[in-house]
């Protein structure tokens, strides 16, 4: 058990199933192990969670606000986006594999060739396959470390759009203050 966490703490990624069988032996239980870590740790400001395909060390929400106000690096390797960003982020996430051109039309603006290129570089956005368009446009999709840096296990974990819109969060058909609303989203799911 203290391999398991001594190799879920060190590592900067999620850590995946395979790679923990190959530190216990395939013939350990992982989900047992994990299970009893995240009792011994009831207690504790930080937990593992399942993000992005592994396991990961993760502080606790509450105390989120005390490590921010320290302004001081932490090992996240989540870089503060930009809200324009993460709005673009937020349409990837929903409408992947999506072309440059397709969030243009989602948010009635032209998306920057920077901006996609900030998020690529963050490790945010990744190449998807050519669309099938005219000219055969790039496409972007999420990653790894997207869904680890949201703390999602996949991109199933997303709030459904529907339940957006009847929430009033979301609107197809006007413009929407998408910072505002992946606020409000944050907050939903803590409660």
């Amino acid at each position: 058990m203290m391999r398991v966490e001594a190799v879920i703490f060190a590592s900067v990624e999620p850590v995946r199933r395979e790679t923990l069988a190959h530190v216990v032996g395939e013939n350990c239980s992982i989900d047992l192990i994990i299970d009893d870590l995240r009792e011994e740790l009831r207690n504790r400001p930080y937990d593992i969670v399942s993000v992005a395909g592994g396991w990961q060390h993760r502080t606790r929400s509450a105390y989120g606000p005390f490590i921010r106000a320290l302004d001081a690096p932490t090992r996240s390797a989540s870089s503060t986006l930009a809200e324009h960003e993460a709005a673009v982020l937020v349409a990837v996430g929903y409408f992947q594999p999506v072309t440059r051109g397709d969030l243009s039309k989602i948010f009635g603006k032209e998306i920057s060739r920077d901006t996609i290129a900030n998020l690529r570089a963050d490790g945010f956005l990744a190449p998807g396959p050519r669309s099938p368009t005219p000219g055969a446009p790039y496409t972007y999709v999420t990653t790894k470390h997207f869904l680890s840096a949201f703390g999602f296990e996949t991109l199933r974990d997303l709030p459904d759009i529907e339940a957006l819109e009847d929430a009033g969060l979301l609107s197809r058909n006007a413009p929407v203050d998408v910072a505002t609303d992946l606020t409000a989203i944050g907050a939903e799911e803590e409660e």
